[in-house]
């Protein structure tokens, strides 16, 4: 990465967060010309900033809300539009907030959710409640009861969750992992189908270098007492955002399925375990393989094999091409 300095790196992270404003405001004078010149509604406003809000990349929403903020020129639109994209956005992306007086960390999900503020970290069992705009924990309670699974599902819970812990501290550095029950935490014992989810975050934020990315997975474990199998649905998904010089951003998804059978709760937590890491694994491995031969494949097969200008384009030397100094000499901006 190209060494800068903070002030330099402010600069070209405004550079690309600036398209906010610019992307807003046509879309505002776009749907002007369409109403004949009348004023935008309130509603279409905010659903305009909402749209920004929610397609933020990873850890770059408040850089969004900043920009927002002073183009919509409105604080009514803005706070009710932050009100209702923000709490979605934190749960699509997963984020991770570190609970007071060190409790530990909580994953904001929907499958952690009690109700719209309030999160359970079963391995801690605490409710964080949440501020969703501020993006930051206010304050913790104990789990009620009725909000835990039985002693019989937390048997296979806990199990699974070391597990995945250990796996996650080996293979991702910044990674944090829950284990929830989502159907039958209160069965007290065999004779009942239950299913728990493991939801895997990590996220690599480097806005001075100009580049953030993030991986999320979730596994949904079905676990079916009668034909004694434990059926395995995961879905990742990878994303990452280079903005240096331009604006190019990766959105990488894949299922997949798997099974395993119905064991002791040790037994099927190390079976799960090693399921999930042989498909992450692959995963990643074919992502590598894939973004390796990008200059030689998928790059050339985006163009004509002769341009408009009947010279063969010079794959070997394309530093020589750049779109920004292209746009500056001709406006004859200076760096």
């Amino acid at each position: 990465m190209t060494n800068v300095s903070l002030q330099s790196s402010e600069y070209r992270r405004r550079q690309f967060l600036s398209p906010a404003n610019f992307f807003l405001e046509k879309a505002m004078a776009d749907e002007e010309d369409e109403l004949l010149e009348t004023e935008l509604s309130y509603d279409q406003k905010k659903e305009i900033a909402k749209w920004f809000f929610l397609n933020a990349p990873a850890g770059e929403i408040n850089y969004v809300a900043k920009d927002l903020k002073a183009v919509l020129s409105d604080e009514e639109v803005y706070n009710e539009a932050a009100m209702e994209a923000f709490p979605v956005y934190n749960k699509t992306h997963m984020i991770c907030l570190e609970m007071p007086s060190g409790a530990g960390d909580v994953i904001v999900s929907s499958y952690s959710e009690i109700n719209e503020n309030e999160y359970l970290d079963p391995r801690t069992a605490q409710v964080a409640i949440v501020d969703h705009v501020k993006q930051i924990c206010t304050k913790v309670r104990p789990a009620n009861d009725e909000e835990l699974p039985s002693l019989y599902i937390e048997e296979y819970r806990y199990a699974l969750d070391a597990e995945i812990q250990r796996y996650v501290s080996e293979s991702y550095p910044k990674g944090m992992s829950a284990v929830n029950c989502v159907k039958g935490k209160d069965n007290e014992g065999p004779g009942s189908d239950f299913e728990l989810v493991v939801i895997i975050t990590a996220m690599r934020l480097s806005p001075q270098n100009f580049c953030n990315g993030s991986w999320r997975s979730v596994w949904n474990i079905d676990f079916q007492d009668e034909s004694q199998v434990l059926d395995i649905k995961g879905k990742l998904q990878v994303g990452a955002h280079y903005f240096e010089e331009g604006n190019v951003e990766l959105d990488a998804k894949k299922d997949f399925q798997d099974s395993t059978i119905f064991q002791s709760a040790d037994d099927c937590a190390i079976a799960i375990a090693n399921i999930i890491r042989h498909h992450e694994t692959e995963y990643l491995a074919s992502l590598e393989v894939a973004y390796s031969k990008l200059p030689d494949n998928t790059f050339k097969d985006l163009r004509r094999k002769l341009p408009v200008t009947r010279t063969l384009f010079p794959w070997q030397n394309t530093l020589q091409f750049s779109l920004t100094r292209e746009v500056e000499k001709e406006l004859g901006l200076g760096k």
